[in-house]
């Protein structure tokens, strides 16, 4: 009896895809903001291998990449994209293992025959380990930690309770 294993790239699209439902549950404009919270400075570029690790859409003008387990980067897009959150694949675009913003673009791969690129308007690394036990941290029921670690506390509201 001969065996079939699965192959590698059967495995890595299943990845893929359940890495775009990272965050199931938040809107997109909580998601953005979980991310943003967590995002550095812009960056003119970063080193892209051809490989993408995992992605989640943020909404229709931005998403997170991940170009390795550990390094990850927040991508705000000029305007809307077509069918970033229903796709189930996307692709990057690059130049001498680099995608660089206001320059590279995001394509989305849809079901329709035409597929407008995404053009990128800003790069941001982020932390994602901060990102990660921020979603388990609102998945578990806590307050929503859509902040850096290091931001200051918002100021506590006055009491109207006249004592």
């Amino acid at each position: 009896m001969r065996r079939h294993p699965v192959p590698f790239a059967a495995a890595l699209v299943a990845a893929l895809t359940l890495g775009a439902c990272a965050s199931p549950g938040l809107r997109d404009a909580d998601k953005y903001a979980l991310y943003d919270a967590h995002a550095g400075a812009p960056v003119d570029h970063f080193r892209y291998m051809g490989q993408i690790n995992g992605w989640t859409p943020l909404g229709d003008s931005a998403l997170a990449v991940w170009t390795r387990p550990g390094e990850a980067w927040l991508l705000d897009l000029t305007g809307p994209c077509q069918d970033l959150s229903y796709t189930p694949a996307i692709g990057l675009t690059s130049t001498m293992s680099r995608v660089d913003a206001r320059f590279d673009k995001v394509l989305v791969h849809s079901r329709s025959a035409i597929s407008m690129p995404c053009h990128i308007r800003q790069i941001r690394p982020f932390d994602v380990k901060a990102v990660r036990a921020a979603e388990k941290h609102n998945r578990e029921g806590g307050p929503s930690l859509d902040r850096p670690s290091d931001a200051p506390a918002p100021a506590a509201q006055p009491s109207d309770s006249g004592t």
